[in-house]
C-alpha cells in the first residue's frame, strides 16, 4: 500500500486559513485598542477615527499581507502590537539569536530568513539583529555572584578569530559549584593566548564582581581544579592564598602516557590509576611508591615530574569520598567547552570578537538554566564536611 503524501494545495489552503485567521484577531484588537484610546481622551475633543492605512507583518504564522491598522485624526493613536516602522514582530530576533546560537553563521541564518519571508537579510543585519545580546552579556560580567564556591574550574578552548587575520585565540571560562553543590559558569573572556597573567586578571573580577560601591564578589573558595599550565598555581593562590589546588590528574596521566612506549602505555595507566584510585591519602603514596620503583629506571623524567607535583595531585585526597571523583579531574568544565566547540565549528572561523562573545554567551546561559535545578551528586552528603572546612579557613 503507497504512503499517502499530503496535498501541497491543501497545506497551502491550510497556511492561508490560519494567517487570515491571525489577521482578522490582529484587526480587531487594534479596533478595540484605538475605541479606548479615543473614550479616553477628554470631553470636547475633536479627536476622532481617520480610517485605516493598509500594511505588512511578518510573524511566526507567515508574512500577513494587507493588514488594516485604524487610524485617528490627529494622528496620536499607535498600537501596542507593533511599533509604527516595524515590519516584523519579535520573534524574528528570537528565531535568529537561536540560531545564532546554535552555531549558524550569519550568512546562513540570511538564506534561511529569505527562504521562508522573501526578504533578503545581510549577514550585517543579522549582526545587527544579534547585538541585542551586548546589553545582556555586560550586566551579565557584572552580575553579583555568591560568596562561597567549594570548587572553581579553570580551562580554556581556542578558537579561529578574524582580526585583520584569522589566528587562534583562547576563550577562557570559569566554572563554579557553590557550597550546596549547584554549578554554574562565572565568567568568560575571549582573547589572545592562554597566560596565567589573563587567568589572575578574570579571577580578580570575580572577587571584586560587582557594580559601583556594589561588590558582592567570590570571596571564598575552598578549591582550584586546572591543568598545568605554568604560573597558573601561583596566579590562583594570589587572589585566593587560603584556597587549595588540585592539578587535573586525567590531564596529567594523558601527558604521561604521551611520553611512554607504546608497548608500555596500558600498563603504566593502570599503574596510575592504583595511585588516583586509591581510598585514601596513605595508600596513594605507597601506591605511588611503588610505581617510583617500577618505573623510575625506564622512565626517570615521567616518574620525577609525578613526584614534584604529587602534592597537587593528590589534594582531592583531603576532600569527602563523595565528591572526590568530581574533584581530581576538569571533567565537569571539559564537557561545558566541548559543547562550546561545538556551537561554533560551523562558523569555520569567527568575524570578530563581538560574535565570539555572543555564541559563548548564549551557550552559557544555556547551561546555567539547565543547572539551576540540578545538585551535583555527592554534595548533599558532603555538605557538612565543607561548611566545616568553609569555617575554619574563613572564620
Amino acid at each position: 500500500m503507497s504512503k499517502s503524501i499530503p496535498n501541497v494545495d491543501w497545506v497551502n489552503q491550510l497556511e492561508s486559513a490560519i494567517r487570515q485567521f491571525v489577521k482578522e484577531k490582529l484587526e480587531l484588537i487594534m479596533r478595540e485598542e484605538i475605541k479606548h484610546f479615543l473614550e479616553m481622551e477628554q470631553t470636547g475633543t475633536s479627536n476622532m477615527r481617520n480610517g485605516y492605512y493598509q500594511r505588512n507583518l511578518d510573524t511566526q504564522y507567515g508574512r500577513i499581507e494587507g493588514l488594516s491598522v485604524p487610524r485617528d485624526r490627529n494622528g496620536e493613536f499607535q498600537t501596542q502590537l507593533f511599533t509604527p516602522y516595524q515590519r516584523h514582530t519579535g520573534w524574528l530576533e528570537e528565531a535568529i539569536i537561536k540560531m545564532y546560537q546554535s552555531g549558524m553563521s550569519t550568512r546562513e541564518i540570511g538564506k534561511f530568513i529569505e527562504r521562508i519571508l522573501g526578504n533578503t537579510y545581510s549577514p550585517a543585519t543579522i549582526s545587527r539583529m544579534t547585538d541585542v545580546v551586548k546589553e545582556d552579556i555586560e550586566k551579565w560580567h557584572t552580575h553579583p555572584l555568591q560568596k562561597r564556591y567549594s570548587v572553581l574550574y579553570l580551562d580554556g578552548l581556542y578558537v579561529k578569530l578574524r582580526r585583520d587575520t584569522v589566528e587562534k585565540e583562547v576563550i577562557y571560562v570559569v566554572l563554579g559549584v557553590n557550597e550546596e553543590g549547584y554549578r554554574e559558569i562565572l565568567d568568560f573572556f575571549v582573547g589572545g593566548q592562554e597566560s596565567a597573567y589573563v587567568w589572575q586578571e578574570i579571577l580578580q573580577n570575580l572577587y571584586k564582581r560587582g557594580v559601583k560601591e556594589v561588590l558582592l564578589g567570590v570571596k571564598e573558595v575552598l578549591l582550584g581544579v586546572f591543568d598545568g599550565l605554568p604560573g597558573l598555581e601561583e596566579a590562583f593562590k594570589t587572589v585566593y592564598p587560603k584556597a587549595d589546588v588540585q592539578r587535573c590528574v586525567v590531564h596529567k596521566v594523558r601527558n604521561t602516557l604521551n611520553r611512554v612506549r607504546k608497548k608500555d602505555q596500558f600498563e603504566v595507566a593502570e599503574d596510575l590509576k592504583l595511585i588516583y584510585r586509591a581510598p585514601n591519602k596513605e595508600m596513594a603514596l605507597q601506591m605511588f611508591q611503588q610505581f617510583e620503583s617500577k618505573w623510575s629506571s625506564k622512565y626517570p623524567r615521567e616518574v620525577q615530574s609525578w613526584a614534584n607535583e604529587l602534592d597537587v595531585l593528590l589534594t582531592f585526597m583531603d576532600y569527602p569520598s563523595s565528591i572526590r571523583s568530581l574533584i581530581y579531574t576538569t571533567n565537569a568544565i571539559e564537557r561545558t567547552i566541548k559543547e562550546i566547540r561545538k556551537r561554533l565549528k560551523p562558523m569555520n572561523s569567527l568575524s570578530s570578537l563581538e560574535a565570539a562573545e555572543k555564541v559563548v554567551y548564549l551557550t552559557i546561559q544555556d547551561f546555567n538554566e539547565k543547572w539551576a535545578g540540578r545538585k551535583l551528586r555527592g554534595f548533599a552528603e558532603a555538605h557538612e564536611a565543607l561548611e566545616r572546612m568553609f569555617e575554619e579557613r574563613y572564620n
